[in-house]
């Protein structure tokens, strides 16, 4: 099985954190292939970010030659995932909406550790979007940008005060809220007495579960393969694709 990964940003060091991550948690005979967008911006944090995010990595996956049997998208709250559903002929899972679905079965309320508070309510948007927003109860930020996330220790301690706040609000499972802080779940599940999922593994072990069941996007409503036109692309150019 193929999974390609893409990360939301141009900051190559954290396509490789996030690829070592999803290769933790892949099975068996999974190859997991890393994608970096070669425009956008080099850190998704605010609105204007995220849409050049998902363009970008929509352009990446456009034009992505080799054969894959399903797309893992690593932007926690980034837009895009629904133009990759369209896009793509495999199944697309968004490091957001399958860390919501696995919180939701390991307790009755989650929450979300992420960066900057500047994402607070786009993340809420997009777990709206998702259907698993009623069971969500906070989003905290640690006030940490994402390129911040490198220095490790500095991370989990903010990540550890971010998480007893959620838990405070009444999060009984919490969730990696930034696909840079993968691999921080065993260090901090411990020390804040409750279960940490970590977006990219979810989203892998989502991605093998609908392929090993060969599933995959529906094409009846709103997936609907994309209509044919010409359509201009940033770098001028065209097709119907």
């Amino acid at each position: 099985m193929r999974i390609v990964v893409t990360n939301c940003n141009t900051t190559q060091e954290m396509t490789e954190e996030i690829v070592r991550g999803a290769r933790a948690a892949a099975g068996p005979g999974t190859t997991v292939t890393g994608l970096t967008p070669a425009w956008g911006p080099e850190s998704a944090e605010g609105w204007l970010d995220s849409y050049l995010s998902a363009a970008a990595v929509l352009d990446t996956l456009r034009t992505y030659e080799e054969p894959y049997d399903a797309v893992v998208m690593a932007g926690f709250g980034e837009h895009g995932r629904e133009g990759a559903r369209e896009l793509v002929d495999v199944p697309v899972v968004d490091i957001t909406e399958a860390a919501a679905h696995l919180a939701c079965l390991l307790g009755r309320r989650y929450g979300v550790v992420t960066t900057l508070e500047r994402s607070c309510g786009q993340i809420e948007d997009s777990l709206e979007a998702a259907g698993v927003g009623r069971n969500c109860a906070a989003i905290v930020g640690t006030g940490l940008g994402v390129l911040d996330l490198a220095d490790s220790d500095r991370t989990t301690r903010a990540f550890l005060t971010a998480g007893q706040r959620a838990r405070d609000a009444g999060a009984e499972v919490l969730v990696l809220g930034c696909a840079g802080m993968t691999g921080l779940q065993r260090t901090v599940g411990e020390k804040l007495g409750v279960p940490v999922v970590d977006g990219v593994g979810a989203a892998v072990k989502l991605a093998e579960s609908l392929v090993s069941l060969g599933l995959t996007t529906s094409r009846v409503g709103g997936y609907a393969k994309p209509l044919p036109k010409r359509r201009s692309w940033g770098n001028g150019e065209t097709g119907a694709r």
